[in-house]
Protein backbone atom coordinates (compact mmCIF):
# COMPACT_ATOMS: atom_id res chain seq x y z
CA UNK A 1 0.00 0.00 0.00
CA UNK A 2 2.77 2.41 0.94
CA UNK A 3 4.68 1.52 -2.22
CA UNK A 4 1.58 2.16 -4.35
CA UNK A 5 1.12 5.60 -2.76
CA UNK A 6 4.79 6.39 -3.42
CA UNK A 7 4.36 5.41 -7.06
CA UNK A 8 1.11 7.33 -7.56
CA UNK A 9 1.96 10.42 -5.54
CA UNK A 10 5.76 10.72 -5.42
CA UNK A 11 5.89 14.50 -5.16
CA UNK A 12 3.18 14.60 -2.51
CA UNK A 13 5.08 12.10 -0.36
CA UNK A 14 8.31 14.09 -0.72
CA UNK A 15 6.61 17.35 0.20
CA UNK A 16 4.25 16.04 2.87
CA UNK A 17 5.44 18.52 5.55
CA UNK A 18 4.79 21.42 3.15
CA UNK A 19 1.36 19.99 2.34
CA UNK A 20 0.44 19.81 6.03
CA UNK A 21 1.72 23.35 6.57
CA UNK A 22 -0.32 24.57 3.57
CA UNK A 23 -3.48 22.99 4.98
CA UNK A 24 -2.88 24.72 8.33
CA UNK A 25 -2.29 28.04 6.52
CA UNK A 26 -5.53 27.63 4.57
CA UNK A 27 -7.53 26.98 7.75
CA UNK A 28 -5.80 29.96 9.37
CA UNK A 29 -6.84 32.26 6.53
CA UNK A 30 -10.39 30.91 6.47
CA UNK A 31 -10.76 31.15 10.25
CA UNK A 32 -9.33 34.63 10.79
CA UNK A 33 -10.70 36.36 7.71
CA UNK A 34 -14.01 34.48 7.99
CA UNK A 35 -14.48 35.45 11.63
CA UNK A 36 -13.72 39.13 11.06
CA UNK A 37 -15.86 39.19 7.90
CA UNK A 38 -18.74 37.60 9.82
CA UNK A 39 -18.67 40.38 12.41
CA UNK A 40 -18.40 43.33 10.03
CA UNK A 41 -20.60 41.76 7.36
CA UNK A 42 -23.35 41.14 9.91
CA UNK A 43 -23.18 44.73 11.16
CA UNK A 44 -23.26 46.21 7.63
CA UNK A 45 -26.02 43.83 6.54
CA UNK A 46 -28.17 44.80 9.52
CA UNK A 47 -27.57 48.50 8.81
CA UNK A 48 -28.66 48.02 5.19
CA UNK A 49 -31.90 46.36 6.29
CA UNK A 50 -32.97 48.59 9.18
CA UNK A 51 -32.15 51.89 7.43
CA UNK A 52 -33.95 50.96 4.23
CA UNK A 53 -37.06 52.95 3.25
CA UNK A 54 -39.96 52.03 5.55
CA UNK A 55 -37.91 50.05 8.07
CA UNK A 56 -37.42 50.63 11.81
CA UNK A 57 -34.44 53.01 11.52
CA UNK A 58 -35.13 54.49 8.09
CA UNK A 59 -32.28 56.74 6.99
CA UNK A 60 -31.77 57.35 3.29
CA UNK A 61 -28.30 58.91 3.67
CA UNK A 62 -26.84 56.04 5.71
CA UNK A 63 -28.49 53.42 3.51
CA UNK A 64 -27.24 55.02 0.27
CA UNK A 65 -23.68 55.41 1.59
CA UNK A 66 -23.41 51.77 2.71
CA UNK A 67 -25.23 50.51 -0.38
CA UNK A 68 -22.93 52.34 -2.80
CA UNK A 69 -19.68 51.49 -0.96
CA UNK A 70 -20.59 47.80 -0.79
CA UNK A 71 -21.49 47.78 -4.48
CA UNK A 72 -18.15 49.38 -5.38
CA UNK A 73 -16.07 46.82 -3.48
CA UNK A 74 -18.19 43.92 -4.70
CA UNK A 75 -17.56 44.95 -8.31
CA UNK A 76 -13.76 44.73 -8.00
CA UNK A 77 -12.41 41.32 -9.12
CA UNK A 78 -10.55 39.71 -6.22
CA UNK A 79 -7.32 39.18 -8.14
CA UNK A 80 -7.18 42.95 -8.83
CA UNK A 81 -8.14 43.73 -5.23
CA UNK A 82 -5.14 41.69 -4.05
CA UNK A 83 -2.79 44.06 -5.85
CA UNK A 84 -4.74 47.24 -5.17
CA UNK A 85 -4.67 46.94 -1.37
CA UNK A 86 -0.97 46.06 -1.05
CA UNK A 87 -0.07 49.46 0.51
CA UNK A 88 -2.94 49.13 3.01
CA UNK A 89 -1.95 45.54 3.77
CA UNK A 90 1.64 46.56 4.50
CA UNK A 91 0.38 49.39 6.71
CA UNK A 92 -1.87 47.10 8.77
CA UNK A 93 0.09 43.83 9.06
CA UNK A 94 3.58 44.91 7.94
CA UNK A 95 3.77 42.63 4.89
CA UNK A 96 1.87 41.88 1.70
CA UNK A 97 3.18 38.31 1.44
CA UNK A 98 2.28 35.05 3.15
CA UNK A 99 -0.87 34.23 5.09
CA UNK A 100 -0.72 37.47 7.11
CA UNK A 101 -0.51 39.48 3.91
CA UNK A 102 -3.53 37.65 2.49
CA UNK A 103 -5.81 38.43 5.43
CA UNK A 104 -6.50 42.10 4.59
CA UNK A 105 -7.61 41.54 0.95
CA UNK A 106 -9.57 38.44 1.99
CA UNK A 107 -11.50 40.48 4.56
CA UNK A 108 -12.05 43.41 2.19
CA UNK A 109 -13.21 41.01 -0.52
CA UNK A 110 -15.50 38.98 1.75
CA UNK A 111 -17.21 41.63 3.89
CA UNK A 112 -19.23 43.21 1.03
CA UNK A 113 -20.33 39.78 -0.21
CA UNK A 114 -21.39 38.64 3.26
CA UNK A 115 -23.13 41.97 3.92
CA UNK A 116 -25.37 41.35 0.91
CA UNK A 117 -25.98 37.79 2.06
CA UNK A 118 -27.07 39.00 5.50
CA UNK A 119 -29.21 41.72 3.95
CA UNK A 120 -30.96 39.11 1.83
CA UNK A 121 -31.38 36.74 4.80
CA UNK A 122 -32.94 39.37 7.05
CA UNK A 123 -35.13 40.77 4.28
CA UNK A 124 -36.95 37.42 4.03
CA UNK A 125 -38.42 37.91 7.51
CA UNK A 126 -42.19 38.37 7.65
CA UNK A 127 -43.02 42.06 8.25
CA UNK A 128 -45.87 40.96 10.48
CA UNK A 129 -43.37 39.86 13.14
CA UNK A 130 -41.72 43.28 13.12
CA UNK A 131 -45.05 45.07 13.30
CA UNK A 132 -46.11 42.85 16.21
CA UNK A 133 -42.89 43.66 18.08
CA UNK A 134 -43.39 47.38 17.46
CA UNK A 135 -46.98 47.22 18.73
CA UNK A 136 -45.70 45.68 21.98
CA UNK A 137 -43.33 48.62 22.47
CA UNK A 138 -40.07 46.91 21.55
CA UNK A 139 -37.16 49.26 20.87
CA UNK A 140 -35.21 49.08 17.57
CA UNK A 141 -32.33 47.28 19.33
CA UNK A 142 -34.73 44.71 20.77
CA UNK A 143 -36.33 44.19 17.37
CA UNK A 144 -32.91 43.67 15.76
CA UNK A 145 -31.79 41.03 18.26
CA UNK A 146 -35.10 39.39 19.24
CA UNK A 147 -36.84 39.46 15.88
CA UNK A 148 -34.48 40.02 12.95
CA UNK A 149 -31.53 37.94 14.17
CA UNK A 150 -33.37 35.33 16.26
CA UNK A 151 -36.00 34.54 13.64
CA UNK A 152 -33.52 34.55 10.75
CA UNK A 153 -30.98 32.09 12.20
CA UNK A 154 -31.48 29.43 9.46
CA UNK A 155 -31.11 32.06 6.74
CA UNK A 156 -28.06 33.56 8.45
CA UNK A 157 -26.46 30.10 8.72
CA UNK A 158 -27.17 29.52 5.04
CA UNK A 159 -25.58 32.87 4.17
CA UNK A 160 -22.56 32.08 6.35
CA UNK A 161 -22.13 28.68 4.71
CA UNK A 162 -22.21 30.20 1.22
CA UNK A 163 -19.70 32.84 2.27
CA UNK A 164 -17.24 30.40 3.83
CA UNK A 165 -17.43 28.14 0.77
CA UNK A 166 -16.64 31.18 -1.37
CA UNK A 167 -13.83 32.10 1.01
CA UNK A 168 -12.15 28.73 0.41
CA UNK A 169 -11.85 29.67 -3.27
CA UNK A 170 -10.54 33.13 -2.41
CA UNK A 171 -7.79 31.70 -0.19
CA UNK A 172 -6.68 29.50 -3.08
CA UNK A 173 -6.64 32.56 -5.35
CA UNK A 174 -4.63 34.50 -2.77
CA UNK A 175 -2.10 31.67 -2.85
CA UNK A 176 -1.51 32.31 -6.53
CA UNK A 177 0.19 35.61 -5.65
CA UNK A 178 2.23 34.37 -2.71
CA UNK A 179 -0.51 34.29 -0.08
CA UNK A 180 0.42 30.84 1.19
CA UNK A 181 -1.93 27.91 1.73
CA UNK A 182 -3.02 25.21 -0.69
CA UNK A 183 -3.34 27.62 -3.61
CA UNK A 184 0.28 28.63 -3.26
CA UNK A 185 1.38 24.98 -3.08
CA UNK A 186 -0.60 24.07 -6.19
CA UNK A 187 0.82 27.00 -8.17
CA UNK A 188 4.46 26.57 -7.10
CA UNK A 189 4.67 22.81 -7.63
CA UNK A 190 1.61 21.67 -9.57
CA UNK A 191 1.61 24.45 -12.17
CA UNK A 192 5.12 25.85 -12.35
CA UNK A 193 6.97 22.53 -11.94
CA UNK A 194 4.38 20.25 -13.59
CA UNK A 195 3.99 18.07 -10.49
CA UNK A 196 0.40 17.13 -11.28
CA UNK A 197 -0.03 14.79 -8.32
CA UNK A 198 0.28 17.81 -5.99
CA UNK A 199 -2.39 19.65 -7.99
CA UNK A 200 -4.67 16.61 -7.80
CA UNK A 201 -4.28 16.18 -4.04
CA UNK A 202 -4.75 19.92 -3.48
CA UNK A 203 -8.05 19.82 -5.39
CA UNK A 204 -9.23 16.82 -3.36
CA UNK A 205 -8.41 18.55 -0.06
CA UNK A 206 -10.19 21.75 -1.13
CA UNK A 207 -13.25 19.71 -2.16
CA UNK A 208 -13.24 18.00 1.25
CA UNK A 209 -13.04 21.34 3.05
CA UNK A 210 -15.94 22.72 1.01
CA UNK A 211 -18.06 19.62 1.64
CA UNK A 212 -17.37 19.69 5.39
CA UNK A 213 -18.38 23.36 5.57
CA UNK A 214 -21.52 22.69 3.51
CA UNK A 215 -22.39 19.62 5.58
CA UNK A 216 -22.03 21.49 8.88
CA UNK A 217 -24.15 24.32 7.53
CA UNK A 218 -26.90 21.92 6.42
CA UNK A 219 -26.97 20.23 9.85
CA UNK A 220 -27.24 23.56 11.70
CA UNK A 221 -29.96 24.78 9.31
CA UNK A 222 -32.05 21.65 9.97
CA UNK A 223 -31.67 22.02 13.72
CA UNK A 224 -32.59 25.72 13.76
CA UNK A 225 -35.48 25.66 11.28
CA UNK A 226 -38.89 25.84 12.94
Amino acid sequence: MVEQINNLLPNVVNKLPELVESIIQTFYMIGISGGISFIFGSIFGIILVVTRNGNILENKIIFNVFDKVINIFRSIPFIILLAAVIPLTRLIVGTALGTKGALVPLIIGTVPFFSRQIESALSELDNGLIEAAQSMGSSPIEIIFRVYLKESIPNIVRATTITFVSLVGLTAMAGSVGGGGLGDLAIRYGYQRYQTDITFVTIIILLLIVNVIQGLGDVIIKKTTH
